[in-house]
């Protein structure tokens, strides 16, 4: 019997406390790629493959149950470490009527901040053992300069060995010292991946001076990335393979669009999963939307289990 494929999903996952009436709030954890993570144990349940997912936590009750609730989905934690004296960073969403959510961030000193504060982490040891890396614009921005060079590092390494790494180009300004700093950052990174996940509007935001949806679009198909996908919310998805011509996919339609947390998350998800069981992009693209389609039906990043799309895969 052939091992599993190892997936390994780096980032920060937060305490995450959402606005529930009456001035009630209600807590749960939450990161973009950890988010990712979730949705793919779930999908990739009956599948050989390992969903492992890389962070710092703290030796606090908080960290603790982030643990055990990771674990319960399936998820292995063996490259996860618990730095003594730390805890993990915290937000709190609020929802507009639209289902645009708006948030408010303690993250400063976030022990996800110091992973590659290690002589050798986890991940990098274990890296002859992963097939598949993935990663964030946040997951960069969070980490010092050393992190980001080790992290980078680790996916030339991975992929010069004939493993897959793979960039979502999640932008949050504000973990940014300015949109320069953060060009300089994803162009390495673009560099360094086999697909590209890119959300159009967040790819507008960092944009050098004033472009249009049209010309954001035709830079983000030309990026020397083997596999691009341009998400573009409620308008067609777009990919491109190397030396094909683009295909657009038409979105799920939603009647109602609840709450906007982990859209380009699971879509993540769907995609990856879809792609590493066989199936072509256009149909990984479809699987992508199907999932996110759902999940901003739902309050919060997580939904139930039982709110899961029935996904073949």
């Amino acid at each position: 019997m052939s091992s599993p494929q190892r997936v390994a999903l780096i980032g920060e996952c937060m305490i995450e406390l959402q606005e529930d009436g009456a001035g009630l709030l209600r807590r749960t954890f939450g990161g973009d790629t950890l988010n990712t993570a979730v949705y793919l144990s779930r999908l990739l349940h009956d599948k050989a493959v390992d969903i492992n997912y890389v962070t710092a936590l703290g030796d606090d009750p908080h960290s603790e149950a982030m643990l055990a609730a990771w674990q319960a989905e399936g998820i292995k934690t063996g490259l996860v470490q618990q730095l003594q004296g730390r805890v993990p960073g915290l937000y709190m969403i609020q929802v507009d009527p639209s289902g645009e959510r708006h948030f408010s961030y303690w993250r400063d000193t976030s022990a996800a901040k110091a992973y590659f504060d290690a002589q050798v982490t986890p991940l990098e040891a274990a890296l002859s053992d992963i097939d598949v890396l993935y990663f964030s614009g946040i997951s960069l921005a969070i980490l010092p300069e050393a992190g980001r060079e080790r992290l980078l590092q680790a996916a030339s390494t991975l992929r010069a060995a004939g493993g897959k790494v793979i960039f979502d180009n999640n932008y949050r300004p504000r973990l940014w010292r300015d949109a320069a700093e953060a060009r300089q950052w994803y162009a390495r990174a673009y560099a360094s991946c086999d697909i590209a996940l890119i959300t159009l509007d967040d790819d507008i935001a960092m944009a050098a001076g004033v472009v249009t949806t049209e010309q954001a679009l035709a830079t983000a198909l030309a990026l020397p990335v083997p596999e691009v996908v341009v998400k573009q919310g409620g308008n067609d998805t777009v990919v491109r393979l190397a030396g094909q011509p683009p295909q657009s996919i038409q979105p799920t339609r939603v009647e109602k669009v609840v709450d906007t947390t982990a859209a380009g998350d699971s879509f993540g998800a769907g995609y990856v999963a879809a792609r590493l069981t066989g199936h072509t992009p256009a149909e990984a693209a479809a699987t992508g939307n199907t999932l996110a389609g759902t999940v901003i039906q739902h309050r919060g990043a997580i939904i139930a289990t039982q709110a899961m799309p029935n996904i073949k895969l």
